[in-house]
């Protein structure tokens, strides 16, 4: 993270993608941690994406204000296939699919 975020103060525009920001630490690390990481690369003028299925990041883009914006991909449980359409919505995803697959795999939830 050190050497994005020094990048993204470079004399050349930075273009970032990062995903799941902290996975495996507990969620009041990943929670501060992404959201200082986010607003340190915005901060210096930096775009990209950053992506989770952390609800609780989700927040993060109102607090930065009008740098930042959730959006989302559509997903869709075809028999136990999940399929996407790739098309960017905006907001947050309405809806998980945790359950609905294991539900599909016969396991009761």
């Amino acid at each position: 993270m050190r050497q994005i975020v020094g990048l993204a103060h470079g004399p050349r525009p930075l273009l970032f993608l990062l995903d799941e920001l902290f996975g495996g630490t507990n969620s009041a690390d990943r929670r501060a941690g992404a959201e200082a990481v986010a607003r340190a690369l915005v901060g210096a003028g930096a775009v990209g994406l950053l992506t989770t299925h952390d609800l609780t990041l989700a927040d993060v883009a109102d607090l930065i204000g009008a740098q930042a914006r959730n959006v989302h991909f559509a997903d869709h449980l075809d028999g136990t296939a999940v399929t996407f359409d790739y098309t960017m919505r905006p907001g947050v995803v309405p809806h998980g699919n945790a359950l609905a697959i294991l539900r599909a795999a016969g396991i009761p939830v």
